[in-house]
């Protein structure tokens, strides 16, 4: 049975408030109309509004202490109605308070939604963004990660973070050619995706400890401390092209194409939530910290090199030991670089060097 209760209208023609009797009734739909009775004499009518015809008030500010609510009736005013008699009227009209209200009205719901969503931000940014990157990197045009690298390599260049190599033009020409023979050989059973085909270019940068980078798109970077600590330690280029040969894994799984994927979706996230922050990311920095790699991608690189280089039947422990060398190089210098600490992409070196050394990773689906 429909409720009958006391409220005060302001019509808009008049700035007093007007008594009336108000009825929700059902359309037996689940939804209510609304029907008014003025008790004063100003001579209009009982006016009846349909579901749709009027905004409804929060139903769960009562639990909130507010004791009046407004029902803003559009063209017909509004209209101030006893908070628990309009959570009578909606009872007896069959209309329920929702999920999201009768969460909103108890702070152990509130608390627990918040715990909730922040569960659910953490495995999309766990799960769900490299995910996403990895499916929309395959799509990704090779132009624009050859643009992209490119410019990020000039910025690098122009502000001194990477200066131009010290290396003799012949021994700069010898190590391409070997690895332009290297790269040559990777057979299509290796390839995760056979109609990728980046462009390969190597080149020589100093200014930074041992290390070598891999841009999207197929330009690899290797530095001057690393060719020079190959030759101290009496490794060959065996060891440096073991190196060339995890950072063609790299380029092949488009690793740096998905990780700047997933900044651009947090940054994006990050926007949404707290304003645009993205704007104070260069192309540079971004690259960079795409660079940072997740360790499953370190795992899968390594996969790929280990299967290639036992291809081509090319020794592992020179790049085994050379990967050492460098880190304990690393751990030795007190004034590295910043941009040498942020580049460094290859965690747990120790234990990268048994497995290499032991031709096997465990997990690998690269044969």
């Amino acid at each position: 049975m429909d409720d009958t209760l006391r409220a005060r209208w302001f019509d808009g023609r008049s700035g007093r408030a007007r008594p009336v009797l108000l009825r929700l009734r059902s359309d037996g739909h689940g939804r209510c109309g609304l029907r008014l009775h003025p008790l004063d004499a100003a001579g209009s009518g009982p006016l009846e509004l349909r579901h749709g015809q009027f905004e409804w008030p929060d139903t769960w500010e009562p639990a909130r202490g507010l004791s009046t609510l407004t029902v803003d009736l559009r063209n017909h005013g509004s209209l101030q109605v006893d908070g628990a008699d309009w959570q009578a009227a909606l009872a007896a009209c069959g209309v329920g308070a929702s999920l999201v209200q009768r969460i909103q009205a108890r702070w152990p719901w509130i608390i627990a939604a918040l715990v909730a969503a922040l569960l659910l931000a953490g495995a999309f940014a766990r799960w769900g963004t490299p995910w996403a990157a990895a499916q929309l990197a395959r799509h990704a045009p090779l132009s624009w990660e050859l643009q992209l690298s490119r410019e990020a390599l000039a910025q690098l260049d122009a502000r001194g973070a990477l200066k131009p190599s010290r290396l003799p033009p012949e021994r700069q020409a010898q190590l391409r050619a070997d690895y332009t023979r290297l790269h040559q050989q990777v057979s299509a059973a290796l390839q995760p995706d056979a109609r990728y085909q980046p462009v390969f270019d190597l080149q020589f940068r100093s200014g930074m400890g041992p290390n070598a980078l891999a841009l999207p798109g197929g330009t690899l970077v290797l530095t001057d401390a690393m060719v020079e600590l190959a030759k101290r330690e009496g490794l060959g280029d065996d060891a440096l092209m073991g190196v060339l040969a995890h950072e063609t894994g790299h380029v092949l799984y488009r690793h740096g194409t998905r990780r700047l994927i997933e900044l651009g979706l947090l940054n994006g996230a990050m926007a949404v939530a707290f304003g645009d922050v993205s704007g104070i990311v260069n192309t540079a920095s971004t690259l960079l910290a795409g660079l940072a790699y997740s360790r499953s991608h370190e795992r899968e690189a390594d996969c790929f090199a280990i299967a290639f280089m036992q291809g081509v039947q090319r020794p592992l422990a020179p790049m085994a030991d050379l990967l050492q060398a460098a880190e304990r190089q690393m751990r030795g210098t007190r004034t590295s670089s910043r941009l040498g600490e942020w580049a460094r992409t290859h965690p747990d070196t120790a234990q990268r060097v048994h497995r290499l050394k032991a031709g096997h990773v465990a997990g690998c689906s690269v044969r």
